[in-house]
């Protein structure tokens, strides 16, 4: 019991030589005439103080008898997040597809998953199913979908469902003997055709043209200004080569390559929106550069995302560019994207006065990841430069790209069509090139290697797997490997209007040597597969 904080009355006599108690000292006062407190009393008094007190303002009810423990806490369940919920969902699909069973995850826009088990072979017991319905339900909370279990025997379109081309294998788990397969079909609002890569198919006649996609995650890496010179020494060697500038929110490749041209009345942008109402015939959508290659049979020609300004009528760029994304009746973004590229390759055939169609045509890509980047890089392109600076930001991006294809099964098939270039090189004492270089292949590497196979031999055989790709660091011929662009002072801001020839320069060709040598020969060189969507 702890000791009272009151003094007990002191008894002992005080001397005073005044009379009557007003006029005593105030300490004495203080002191005298005040009786004892038992302990034992003040003890029952403080606890009763403290009872009163916590009734009136605390809300926690006083402890009383001799088991005056705390009362449980039943805390609420830690949330499932986006992230949990798909690695959640794949365990729950392969413990059932265990059991002989084929299945089809459905992921809807929301992120929300639903199992679809075919059961049309194999009956399913009524309480099976309702077990696995309720571990979906109890596993991911607010990420399983209203009916997170269907049976293939009750729906009206099984088949169609099953058997959708847009459903991918789990590149995670391989199925073993007497395991049924396990596949995924992930709906998205945009950027679902990072999922579906293919390589154009052939021409009619048998030729190809070379299609290449010049891309970067972030702004600012000079993309445009190598798209302008790439063309330019293409068309010095002879090849008919066609720029599209696809970067549609931010248009600037048709301006630099005209080279004081005229542009053409009509854009990528015009194609798109006419061509959904069935009005396109006609369109006047490329032009030939004011550049003169310097061999007479090589022709570079340029379509704009946007057309020219034309003398008593508006062009409404933004009011179109809000609209060329729309799916319409038969097609969707990326058929019409396509077909608009289509579009401008006929007509440098059409009008040029040597009727060849380009074999070379370089599309200048949408940053970021968007959907004209997805369809440009993932459907359009046999080859796609990617561009970046050696940073953190450059490599989380890629490495999120690379991690949505390798999770869609596609890492085999967009790994040849990748190459890395490391733009705007520094050379200088604080930072030199070869340090650098060093630095982006190892940053390219690691970030590859998820797109690269497994150089672990088989457990049964203790051979690799055939055909299995998985190139070291020091390979040059690697999509990991970077061609270099050094970093020129003077071409930040430069004015190509104002500066005429300025591709010609010595700095601009010392700078851009080592690109346009390892370009060229990637850009000619013949398909891996001259076969169409894999």
């Amino acid at each position: 019991m702890g000791r009272s904080r009151c003094r007990p009355a002191d008894t002992r006599p005080v001397r005073c030589t005044h009379v009557g108690r007003a006029r005593q000292p105030r300490r004495i006062r203080l002191l005298v005439g005040r009786p004892a407190i038992p302990r034992r009393d003040l003890g029952r008094r403080s606890r009763c103080v403290a009872a009163a007190y916590r009734g009136a303002r605390d809300p926690r009810p006083a402890r009383a008898g001799p088991d005056h423990r705390k009362a449980p806490v039943n805390l609420p369940p830690v949330p499932v997040r986006f992230d949990d919920a798909r690695p959640r969902a794949l365990t729950i699909a392969h413990d059932v597809a265990a059991e002989g069973l084929d299945l089809l995850l459905v992921r809807d826009v929301l992120g929300r998953f639903a199992l679809v088990v075919d059961d049309r072979e194999k009956d399913v017991p009524a309480d099976r199913a309702t077990a696995w319905s309720e571990r979906l339900t109890a596993d991911l909370q607010r990420y399983a979908a209203d009916r997170p279990l269907l049976l293939a025997s009750g729906l009206f379109s099984a088949d169609d469902l099953l058997g959708s081309e847009r459903a991918q294998p789990d590149p995670l788990h391989l199925p073993a003997d007497e395991h049924g397969s396990v596949r995924l079909l992930d709906n998205t609002v945009v950027g679902e055709d990072w999922a579906q890569v293919s390589t154009p198919a052939v021409e009619t006649d048998g030729s190809r043209t070379h299609r290449t996609a010049l891309y970067g995650f972030k702004g600012g890496v000079g993309r445009t200004t190598a798209t302008a010179i790439l063309a330019r020494h293409l068309a010095d060697q002879g090849h008919v080569v066609l720029v599209v500038d696809l970067d549609l929110e931010s248009p600037g490749a048709g301006p630099i390559l005209a080279a004081g041209a005229l542009l053409p009345r009509h854009g990528i942008v015009d194609q798109l929106v006419e061509s959904a109402v069935a009005n396109a015939d006609g369109l006047d959508l490329v032009a030939p550069s004011g550049y003169r290659p310097r061999t007479g049979r090589g022709e570079l020609w340029v379509t704009p995302a946007r057309g020219r300004d034309t003398a008593g009528v508006t062009y409404s760029y933004v009011d179109k560019l809000n609209r060329v994304y729309a799916d319409i009746p038969g097609m969707d973004f990326a058929d019409r994207l396509a077909a608009a590229v289509r579009a401008c390759e006929d007509a440098v055939a059409r009008e040029g006065e040597s009727g060849r169609r380009p074999n070379v045509v370089l599309l200048d890509s949408r940053a970021g990841i968007h959907d004209i980047a997805a369809v440009t890089i993932s459907r359009l392109c046999d080859l796609a430069l990617l561009f970046g600076a050696d940073n953190r930001q450059t490599w989380g991006g890629y490495g999120d790209l690379f991690v949505a294809w390798h999770s869609s099964g596609q890492a085999r098939a967009i790994r040849e069509k990748l190459r890395m270039v490391a733009s705007m090189v520094p050379e200088s004492p604080q930072r030199p090139m070869g340090a650098y270089l060093e630095s982006f292949r190892e940053h390219s590497w690691e970030c590859f290697a998820v797109l690269y196979d497994d150089d672990v031999p088989e457990l049964e055989t203790g051979q690799l797997i055939p055909g299995a790709f998985s190139p070291s660091l020091e390979d040059d011929s690697a999509p990991h490997h970077p061609i270099p662009i050094l970093f020129e002072p003077g071409l930040v801001g430069l004015d190509s209007d104002s500066a005429p020839g300025w591709q010609d320069r010595a700095f601009v060709q010392a700078a851009y040597r080592d690109f346009l040598t390892t370009a060229t020969l990637l850009i000619t060189a013949d398909p891996q597969s001259n076969e169409g969507p894999r």
